[in-house]
């Protein structure tokens, strides 16, 4: 009896094991880790991989061509300029953070077709004296 129990513990941890890493295996195609401008600039291989960068919006570089918006991003004192074909989300502005979806070129300039802008996690109430009143 205690062989057939052994044995059915054996049976239930590979088919554990079997099952994650088939959720690893699963997962790893479609997470997407943002990296640092510092991260992508020391990079060779970043030329040839679809990456997400993520930092700050350097005040100042934002400029609009077109459909073409260049600026530059920022994060742990390391800055890289992004090219961006299309229109940005309209809460995308100088200053805040965002993160964007593309390759780095061979001039070290990232080539981006798509951009989220990063919200804090901290909720601060209005200021606005005409807004709605807590009626606790």
């Amino acid at each position: 009896m205690t062989r057939r129990r052994a044995g059915h513990v054996a049976l239930v941890a590979v088919l554990l094991a079997a099952g994650g890493l088939l959720v690893t295996g699963a997962l790893q195609s479609t997470l997407t880790y943002y990296r640092t401008p510092g991260e992508v600039l020391d990079d060779p291989s970043a030329t040839r991989d679809r990456v997400r960068l993520g930092g700050e919006v350097v005040p100042g570089s934002l400029r609009r061509d077109g459909d073409l918006v260049v600026f530059r991003l920022t994060a742990e004192g390391h800055e890289i300029t992004v090219e961006q074909r299309g229109v940005p989300p309209e809460t995308f502005r100088e200053g805040e953070e965002a993160v964007v979806e593309g390759t780095l070129s061979a001039d070290r300039v990232f080539r981006s077709n798509h951009v989220v802008v990063r919200h804090g996690n901290e909720y601060r109430p209005s200021t606005d004296p005409t807004g709605p009143v807590d009626a606790r």
